[in-house]
């Protein structure tokens, strides 16, 4: 494996948010797999591959208070449908905890049409290890698909779930998205009203957060 690779590599691993551990892991091998590049390939390949370790090094060294990452599972009204990416709540959410001096990564695992069932067979996939906190939007999906009677029963198993797991669980119920600036279709938000969403959400995570 010659310097390119080896950066390349760990490069890789930051941009997965798991570089820390990955380097823990696998430090004997990379510095083995140093070692050999830098006395193969010389002195200027030497400059070179520890220029690149030394600004992945202080990547990782900002890092060291890795981004807390935040779920947001639900349905359309989590996805943000009929608004761009970052004007749904998760990326407002994200915005304003940031702004706010916390380093959150708030990820949008909405889906449109999606029911309680359906959250609660992709849990797994949808939140990754090392999550904090999960912030449950129900949706109305259960009752328009005659699933109503599936709702507590799905939604008491995700947040039982999510608990063993040692995460947080916030439940945002349909009533949070009531009264507030709607598209024309009367069921999904406008960005203005997403972004009162994020406001409303902000102080529970925060409070989440800081019991952890």
């Amino acid at each position: 494996m010659d310097a390119a690779s080896i950066a390349g590599f760990l490069l890789k691993a930051v941009s997965h948010e798991v570089a820390l551990a990955t380097i823990a892991i696998h430090a004997d091998w990379l510095g083995k797999r140093l070692g050999e590049t830098m006395f193969e390939r010389g002195r200027s390949a030497n400059l070179g591959l520890r220029l690149a370790v030394l600004a992945i090094a202080m990547m990782i060294g900002g890092s060291a208070h890795a981004a807390a990452i935040i779920v947001a599972l639900g349905a359309s009204n989590t996805y943000g449908k009929g608004v761009a990416r970052n004007e749904a709540y998760p990326a407002q959410l994200e915005a304003l905890l940031r702004a706010k001096g916390h380093q959150m990564r708030v990820i949008n695992a909405g889906i449109n049409g999606d029911t309680t069932g359906g959250m609660l067979r992709r849990l797994d996939r949808a939140v990754p290890h090392g999550t904090a906190v999960v912030i449950v939007q129900p949706g109305g999906n259960d009752r328009r698909k005659g699933a109503e009677g599936d709702r507590a029963g799905n939604l008491a198993a995700i947040e039982r779930r999510l608990r063993a797991r040692g995460i947080k669980v916030i439940v945002a119920e349909n009533g949070m998205f009531h009264r507030l600036p709607h598209q024309p279709d009367g069921q999904h938000l406008t960005p203005e009203g997403y972004r009162m969403v994020a406001q409303a959400l902000l102080g529970q995570v925060e409070a989440a957060l800081d019991g952890r």
